[in-house]
């Protein structure tokens, strides 16, 4: 009787403060860098409107994925929940499990109006591993869909979908006493491009930047500079977001979060556990609620995102969300670190791709934990006998296709550059430390030496202990359920496997009867 009475009071309080309630657009790019964004420091990629959301609000400098790869990074902003804790959804291309609650919806419960368009949850099934009977709404998790409006791409590789039209669409449709909620999900800079795109563009490649783990070539630039070309489309349509808010005068009444769900595809970054991988760009505007022109320091990462949407909205979170509301760096009026206490972050990855054997089992995962503060990168690779990027007689699935992929795999081992391939491509230690203040690309393994040995412990005795208070399977001994967990695309793995007949949902089923 008492939750009744709760629930309606919070209703209650939700229909009558609908209007003084901020709109909320989340702006996320699929596949770029931190490093990509002007204000971080890019010279060849030019961002503007990224760049004006951080000038005009809040950027944060330490902002973390959780888990480097589409599905599961995507999966932890909307439950409010570390991978870890995800189960099935700690996978990409899982079967989406029912039991879960994604803040879109919560808000809609609470008198929000909900949309998104172009990329939301994904890939993966929605609907449950039993196709819906279990309840599940039968749209994206990230909202319902708004996805009318398409243009005709500049490029090849673009995608045709208007996310700025298809955003006006709601806008236009926006009821006078309901604030909105956004998800406004670009398909760039996701692969694969249009090859030599920056031809037709008249890009400069000595204007690239080649990162430390990559040799420096033309084939190399030459894809960097396609790439970059693709983030400047989520630019692009950042900016047309704020034009149409504020046409309608709801610019500053919105609170605007802008990022990426993990790094560029390219070998080393997108899905593996380095800092181009999972450090990824966030800047925040709010009109006069965040003091413009700040930067924050604290680690901030994607489970943290939910929470602060509904504290924002005035709701409170539902014991699911494990992650910390970051509502107060919003609106502090200081730059720096805001609270001593956020100084890390956690982060770890199972199964992203298929293409990963280990004896008779199909389709396993390369499990590995992290822990990053402002010093550090500690990795323990728990499978380090496993290939990190899927198996070579795969074609290492665990990495898109690109030029830059081709270049690497085409060098022999007694090239001098061989060093490269092994960094993208080559089996880990069982422990990575990297010193991210002298080496930010994260090539110097430290992780042997013997003056680093305190320092390794412990972080790793740190990470154990976070990690094992949130109930972490793998470190309380019960990983193993992360390789059965099904990858619901099965007729690509019957076909890559040769074996018509295998069915890893009935695998699953049989393992780990309900």
């Amino acid at each position: 009787m008492l939750r009744l009475l709760t629930c309606l009071i919070l209703f209650s309080v939700s229909v009558t403060f609908a209007a003084d309630r901020p709109n909320i657009l989340f702006i996320i790019a699929d596949d770029a860098s931190r490093d990509s964004m002007g204000v971080y420091g890019s010279q060849y990629v030019k961002t503007p409107n990224f760049d004006r959301i951080a000038k005009e609000g809040v950027l944060f400098t330490n902002a973390y994925n959780c888990n480097p790869k589409c599905a599961p990074a995507r999966a932890c902003l909307l439950t409010g929940r570390y991978s870890w804790q995800l189960e099935e959804a700690c996978n990409h291309n899982p079967f989406l499990s029912a039991k879960w609650k994604f803040y879109p919806y919560l808000l809609e419960d609470s008198g929000y109006f909900v949309g998104y368009t172009g990329k939301g949850w994904g890939p993966g099934v929605w609907n449950g591993i039993d196709g819906g009977k279990s309840g599940f709404k039968s749209d994206n998790p990230a909202g319902h869909a708004w996805s009318k409006r398409t243009l005709k791409p500049p490029y090849q590789g673009i995608s045709n979908t208007d996310y700025a039209a298809n955003f006006d669409d709601f806008l236009s449709e926006q009821p006078d006493d309901k604030p909105f909620c956004f998800w406004f999900g670009t398909r760039e800079p996701h692969r694969g491009y249009g090859k030599d795109n920056w031809k037709l563009d008249g890009r400069d490649l000595s204007e690239v930047t080649v990162p430390a783990y990559y040799p420096d070539n033309e084939t190399i630039r030459g894809d960097l500079a396609d790439y970059a070309i693709e983030v400047e489309w989520y630019d692009k349509h950042i900016g047309l977001a704020l034009q149409h808010l504020e046409k309608r005068g709801r610019l500053d009444n919105t609170l605007i979060i802008a990022t990426s769900d993990h790094g560029m595809p390219f070998p080393r970054v997108k899905g593996q556990i380095y800092d181009d991988g999972f450090h990824v760009p966030l800047a925040a505007r709010w009109g006069n609620k965040i003091q413009p022109g700040r930067t924050v320091t604290d680690f901030v990462t994607f489970p943290d995102l939910a929470p602060t949407l509904m504290e924002v909205a005035g709701l409170p979170s539902p014991e699911q969300m494990t992650g910390q509301s970051f509502l107060p760096q919003l609106l502090s009026k200081d730059s720096g670190r805001i609270d001593p206490e956020r100084d890390h972050t956690l982060l770890g990855k199972e199964r992203h791709d298929i293409g990963r054997t280990d004896g008779d089992l199909l389709s396993v995962g390369y499990p590995a934990r992290a822990i990053r503060n402002d010093e550090y990168l500690y990795v323990q690779n728990f499978k380090s006998d496993r290939w990190p990027v899927g198996d070579p007689q795969f074609d290492f699935l665990n990495c898109d296709s690109s030029p830059t992929k081709t270049f690497l795999q085409s060098l022999s081992q007694s090239d001098p550059q061989y060093f490269f391939y092994e960094l993208s491509f080559g089996k880990r230690p069982a422990e990575e430390l990297y010193d991210m203040r002298s080496d930010p690309g994260c090539v110097n393994n430290l992780a042997a030496l013997a003056a680093y040995s305190e320092i390794k412990q412990n972080l790793w005795n740190q990470m154990k202990a976070e990690l094992t208070a949130q109930g972490d399977p793998r470190i309380l001994g019960q990983g193993d359920i992360f390789d059965y967990y099904p990858n619901c695309r099965i007729d690509r793995q019957q076909k890559l496997y040769e074996k018509p007949d295998w069915d890893p949902v009935k695998i699953f089923q049989q393992r780990y009867p309900e």
